[in-house]
Formats: C-alpha cells, structure tokens, sequence
C-alpha cells in the first residue's frame, strides 16, 4: 500500500514540476531558446524540498483518522502543519535558490519570490491533504465493501448448512418410514432396501465429512437412482422411470442433495396415494446459452394447484429452492409446472460450475 501511494504521489508531482520548468523560461518558450539545464535546476530547487516533506500529510491523515478528530479539530491540525511545512520548505528552497543557484538575486526578488512561493506551498499542502483524505476514504469505502460481502458469505454458508441440516433429517425419516413399509409387505425386500440405505447414508455423511457442499450431477443422480431403487422395491412395477440426461452435463457441479427432493416428492405425492402405475422423467441439459445446466423431474401424477402447493408445508421443495437462490442468487431458478389433472415438473436453472 505504502509504495503504491509513493508511486502515485511522485507521478502526481510531474505535471506540477513541468510547470515550475515551463514558468522558468519566460521568452524562451516564444523565440526558441529553452535552457533545458537552467529550467530544470529551478524547478527541482523549488519542489525539491516540498516532494519528500509534503508526504508527512500521509501519515498525518491516517493518524487523524484513528484518533477520530472532530472536524473543526482535524482543520486546525492542518492549518497549523500546513504553516509549518510551508515555512520550512521556503527556508529549505530559499537557501538552494539564492545561496547556491543564483546568489545574485535582490531584496525585491527574494521577497517577490517568498509571497508567490509561500502561496504555492500552502495549496500544494491543500491538494495533498484533499488526496491522501480521499484515498483514505476510497481504501476505508473498499475494506467495508469487503467485510460486508464476507458477512454476507458467511451468512449465506450458514443458512445453507442449516438448511441442509434440515434436509437430512427430512430425508432420513421419509426414507426410513418407506423402509418400515416395505418391512410389513415383503421381509427379503427390506433386507436389500436396508443395504441400499446405508450406501446412500454414506452418500451424505462423505458430503458432510469433507464440509463441500457441493457434487458432480452425476453423484447427485447416482444418490437419485439408489433412492429410487429403493423405492422400486416398494412400489414395484408401478414406478416407471425415464431418464435423459445429458453426458456434457454430467461432471457440472451443484448442491448436494438439488434433485433428490424433487423426486422424493414426486414418489410422495404421484405414486403413494395411487395403486396405478405412473411415469417419473429425469432430464439434465446443458442449456441453449451453454452457460447453465436445465434438470426437470416430472410426473404423470394428479397435479394440483401451483398456489396450493407453494403454501403446503412440504420442506423438500422448498428447501432446494431456497439453497439455489442463496448459492447462485439470480443465476439460479426453480419452477414449478402443475395444475390439476396435469402432473407436476419442476425445473431447476444451475450455472455451469465445472469440478
């Protein structure tokens, strides 16, 4: 930080220095006789003195905003520094302009020389204090900025791992209470749907144990066919699944555990209520724009109002919806597709996230 601001303050200084050299040359600038040499001895004796003692207003302006002055305390602060440092740069370049450049110079010049002088050094102090303040504040502006957008971050990871903490639970119970079920119907089928539990219960305490939040499509869909497997050996020849998923999309991530619920509600409200067989398709694309991947899941099943189930207390949906928008914000989208008699899709919107 301290030798950007050097760099920036010595930069500054050029323009004011060729001024200070074109000032020197008087006529010479109209009939062609520029004395290079002369031009810029003058200008280093004037500005000589004040470049190095001018940034002490740096560390000035920073001590001033530490300690929190009032306004009018800061003001005096600096009309006292700038009278200081105004003396002694005119001490300072008055001694190598008319001891060592032109020794020859009159009273007249000398005081000529001292009221023009002294007024640019006091707006020289005025103009540097002015930047070295709005530095401060851009620098002070940028880290508030950043501390904000932490905050934020940590929020959202927050919510999301209390979401998610949700989530499993929700899961474990549906999945347990199907297995339970199945226990009552057909004893050697639990047994398999119990061996298929612990694969996925793997599945998400591996997520967990390694705290990423996020899986390539294809672990989601491959915790989705385990699910559904499991759910076949209840449901039988009535679930009837269709997948279409493309392989470009395959190795994109997403949040763990984005599909699942959609099919665990899928299974909930088109298959358990009804002893009709009915159709699930899952499809994953990569989209139009090549900028995002599109995943539905859809059923044949009996639909319902889309009001009604956006107020329904079912957490599955809700929870993905909420976990899309706190890890992509507007990037990501759920849609829900339903009417009565109609079945029901949903439609996920994930930005591209290779692994």
């Amino acid at each position: 930080m301290r030798r950007r601001i050097w760099l920036l303050y010595l930069a500054a200084w050029l323009p004011v220095f060729l001024f200070y050299f074109l000032a020197t040359q008087g006529e010479g600038l109209f009939n062609g006789n520029i004395r290079v040499g002369q031009g810029l001895l003058s200008a280093a004796c004037c500005l000589g003195p004040a470049i190095p003692l001018l940034f002490l207003v740096w560390p000035l302006t920073g001590y001033l905003k530490r300690s929190n002055r009032s306004t009018a305390a800061s003001a005096a602060i600096h009309i006292g520094s700038a009278l200081f440092l105004t003396v002694l740069c005119m001490s300072l370049a008055a001694t190598i302009v008319f001891y060592y450049g032109n020794p020859e110079a009159s009273k007249s010049d000398v005081e000529q020389w001292l009221i023009w002088q002294s007024w640019g050094y006091l707006m020289m102090y005025a103009v540097s204090a002015g930047i070295f303040h709005a530095i401060r504040a851009i620098e002070t502006t940028r880290l508030q900025s950043v501390a904000i957008a932490q905050a934020e971050a940590l929020l959202a990871k927050s919510e999301l791992t209390a979401l998610r903490n949700k989530l499993n639970p929700h899961f474990l119970f549906n999945t347990l209470h199907s297995i339970i079920a199945l226990t009552r119907k057909e004893s050697s089928a639990a047994e398999t749907a119990l061996l298929k539990f612990s694969d996925m219960l793997r599945y998400i305490l591996d997520t967990e144990k390694s705290g990423d939040t996020m899986v390539t499509l294809d672990e989601e869909l491959k915790f989705v066919r385990d699910y559904l497997a499991l759910e076949a050996l209840r449901l039988g020849s009535r679930l009837h699944v269709e997948w279409d998923i493309d392989d470009a999309a395959r190795y994109h991530l997403l949040p763990a555990l984005t599909v699942q619920p959609l099919v665990e509600n899928s299974i909930k409200h088109a298959f358990n209520p009804h002893s009709r067989p009915g159709k699930l398709a899952i499809s994953a694309h990569i989209n139009s724009s090549g900028k995002g991947i599109d995943i539905t899941v859809s059923d044949d099943g009996p639909g319902c109002d889309k009001l009604a189930m956006k107020e329904s207390a079912g957490l599955g949906v809700k929870t993905v919806a909420r976990r899309l928008q706190l890890e992509y914000g507007q990037r990501g989208n759920l849609e829900i597709r339903t009417a009565p008699g109609a079945g029901c899709a949903i439609h996920l919107s994930i930005p591209l996230e290779a692994a």
